[in-house]
Formats: C-alpha cells, structure tokens, sequence
C-alpha cells in the first residue's frame, strides 16, 4: 500500500490525538457526577447500537454478490431498505412517541437482530425481508434513540448545554472510533479467521443483543404525547401542523434532507470516483481513514458547542465547505487529464478527491452533533420522534431515485447536484438562523413589554 494512505491516515490520527489531549479550560463544561454517569450509559448503549450497524456495511453488498445475485438484483434490494425507512419510518416514529422510546430503541434491536439472522438465507425473498427489516431499524436508530435522550435529560433536570456534550461524545466514538473498530474487526472475522461473510452479522447480532439487556436494565420509559385520545392520524397531524406553522422547523427538516441526501449518495460515489479506470485502493483502509476524519469534525464540534458558538452560524461554513468538496471531482474531470489506462495505483486527480473527501467526513463529524442540538431546540417533545422520521421521507426518497439511477448519469453530474444541494443548505441555514434571532428579539421584546405594565388594581 502507498505510502500517500498512510501520511493522509497518520496526519489526521496526529490532529484528532492533538486536539483530544489539548482541551482547555474553556473546551470543558463542568458537570454533575449524576449526569456523567447518565452520559456515559447513553453513549455505551450508542455505541454498541452503532457497532451493530457499523458492523453489517462491509459486507453486505460482497453478502449479496455470493449468494449469486447480480447488480440490478442487489440494486432492488437496497432499495427496498431505504423503501421501508420511508413508508414505515414515520409510523414506527409515531408508535414511538405514543408507546415509548424506551420500547422503541427495544423494537430497534430485536428487528435489526432478525434482519441479520435473515442473512443466512440464499433465499431472495428472506433477504428481501431482512431488507425491510432493517429500514425500520434505521428509522428507529435515528430517531427513537436521540428522542429519548433528549426527554429523559429534561426530566433529569440536567443543564440544556450539557446535552451538546452527550451528542459529540456519542458522535465521536459511536460514528468514529467504533466504525473503525467495527470495519477491522468484521475484516478479522469474515477474512483472516475465515468465518465467511455472514460472520459480521453474526457479531451485530450480539453487540445488538447486549446493548437490549442494558437498555432493559437501566432505562426508564418516556413518552411524546401519551394521551389515549390521540390515534396514529393524530399525531401525524399534530407534527404535520408543527412542520407547517413554524418555518424554523420546517427549514431544519429541509436542511437536514439536503446534507443527508448528498452524504448517502457520496457512499455510493467515492469508490467510482477513486478509481475510475479499476486502479488498486485499499477500501477498508480509505474507510477508517473517512471514519477518522469523522472524529475529527466531531472533535471540532465538541470545542465549538463548548464555547457556546451560535450552531446556526458556523453550520453555514460548514455546508459550504461540504459543497465545495463534492464539487472537486468536476473540477478535476476538467483540470487533469484523464487516463485510459486500467489498473494501476491511484491518480493524481484521485489523490486530490481523497483530500477533499476526508474534508467532507470531518464536515460530516461537526455535522451529527449540530444537527442533533438544533433539534432540541427547535423540534417540540410531543412528536419528536413523528417529526425526525417526516424530515427522513425526503431523504429516503432522494436515495432510492439515486440508487435506481445510478447508472444513467456520469458521475460527475452526480457529484455537481450534490454540491448544489449543499449550497442551497447553507442558504436555508442562514435562513433558519435569520428566522431564530427574529423570533427570540420578538420574545424578548414581548417579556420586556410584559414587565414593564403596571399590575391591574
């Protein structure tokens, strides 16, 4: 492997090492021992929840081409994951707000855990299940957890600004450390040990498992709105009406499609665009070298949130760096000459993408946590969960259109719309910021006008 891999992973190793053992007084907040035992829980059971989807991304893909199955078939069968975070997604959200996210997170585990059992199955029509499975599972990772979290820190009574450290710590090593962990260790499994591809889900299985026991254990239930006279329609209407009457929540949403968009269609892109003519890479490596990169943006946003930084204002910076790193693969379509030469090390053009790409994962890692403390204060508890899962249908949709029409645009067209989508958040997201200072100068003005009339005799 070319020594370039191992300056560009030993560099941000050096940075991220730098910028973890160099905290100052202001990068820490000094908290509660009742709370930091709350975090720590929060983010062991983050963690293990996250091993077990960092675990199956490998090899699911390679699972699928084993079992005989070919693009198109593969194809259909991702797309019915993202399918079913998009039909069921805001149900399962609903459910969860209305039954408890405590049983939600549970719900996670045990569908994410049947999905990984169906991956011994050749059969289509079980992988086609697991598929779905697994699209619940996402819906249920993404929202039900952070609804908790967020309710179960207010009933606590813990300070609104600790939440910011729960978030970049559960980024840092849920979304970090542990995919590289998880990358290397379904690599030690399915290759070096010889266990087959199965083996990682296998592993997921059992981390998902343990994280359910703690779960169980050491969680108290929640809820949204658990007033029995609100049906299913009820609270679809109720965060249908939040998203509708407040523009801060309705941009958040927008902006949050947008970025997440953009991210799941680069998943799909990198490995293309590194090697466009079948040069040599090592994926894994480039993978935890993303996943380092990653640390390093939530490191970032660890200091950033520390220092009580306005979320609305540096995200703006944020999205557009985003934007200008997905647009580097045009630009060098055009300024190097390509090669038709197959095989081979990487390229010139390739070594400049890689850089740009690992930008973007940092840009990825200050994103997580961002997002997460702007829902907090803008996404109202009663349908927490209903909303989250309404901001992923956008989402969901934009994917599978991505995924069934992968093939018919070069990629650099891809890579262009993406960058596009990346700009137009940071204009919403000076939007949203705009649209918040208005309405807390409008509040203020209102307390003061409140305080200053004289009491009725």
């Amino acid at each position: 492997m070319e020594v370039f891999y191992y300056l560009v992973f030993g560099g941000l190793a050096a940075v991220v090492a730098g910028l973890e053992l160099g905290k100052g007084a202001k990068d820490r907040v000094t908290t509660s021992q009742a709370f930091n035992a709350f975090k720590n829980n929060y983010v062991l059971v983050y963690s293990l929840m996250m091993s077990g989807d960092w675990l199956q991304g490998p090899y699911v893909y390679y699972l699928y081409r084993q079992y005989g199955f070919d693009k198109g078939d593969i194809g259909r069968l991702f797309i019915a994951g993202f399918g079913s975070s998009m039909l069921f997604g805001t149900i399962v959200g609903s459910l969860a707000d209305k039954q408890g996210r405590k049983r939600a997170c549970i719900t996670y585990c045990i569908s994410y855990i049947l999905s990984c059992i169906t991956k011994h199955s050749p059969e289509y029509k079980i992988l086609m299940i697991g598929r779905v499975l697994g699209g619940i599972a996402t819906s249920l990772l993404f929202s039900a957890f952070e609804s908790w979290l967020v309710a179960e820190h207010n009933k606590r009574g813990f300070d609104p600004q600790w939440l910011s450290i729960t978030f970049s710590k559960a980024i840092f090593l849920g979304n970090g450390l542990v995919a590289i962990v998880s990358g290397l260790f379904a690599n030690l499994l399915a290759d070096n040990l010889g266990f087959g591809p199965v083996a990682p889900f296998d592993a997921a299985a059992c981390f998902l498992a343990i994280g359910m026991a703690i779960i169980m254990s050491s969680w108290s239930e929640n809820y949204g709105d658990p007033s029995e006279s609100k049906d299913l329609m009820s609270q679809f209407k109720v965060a249908a009406k939040a998203i509708a009457s407040d523009e801060k929540i309705a941009l958040l949403g927008a902006i949050q499609s947008l970025f997440e968009g953009s991210m799941y269609t680069f998943v799909f892109l990198w490995t293309p665009a590194l090697s466009p003519n079948e040069e040599d890479i090592p994926h894994g490596f480039i993978f935890a070298t993303f996943m380092l990169s990653s640390m390093l943006g939530s490191s970032i946003a660890a200091r950033l949130l520390a220092r009580k930084l306005k979320v609305e204002g540096y995200m703006q910076i944020v999205f557009t760096i985003s934007a200008f790193t997905l647009f580097l693969p045009v630009v060098t379509n055009f300024l190097v000459p390509p090669t038709s030469e197959k095989g081979g090390s990487i390229s010139f053009g390739g070594t400049l993408q890689l850089l740009g790409f690992c930008t973007f994962e940092a840009c990825v890692g200050i994103f997580w946590p961002s997002i997460m403390k702007m829902r907090s204060q803008y996404i109202p508890e009663e349908a927490r969960s209903t909303i989250m899962n309404f901001f992923r249908i956008p989402l969901n949709l934009f994917v599978c259109v991505v995924l069934y029409n992968v093939n018919a645009f070069p990629i650099t067209v891809m890579f262009g719309m993406c960058s596009i989508f990346l700009f137009m958040a940071a204009i919403l997201q000076r939007r949203l910021m705009v649209v918040s200072d208005l309405h807390k100068s409008s509040t203020k003005a209102q307390e003061m006008i409140d305080e200053d009339e004289p009491l009725n005799p």
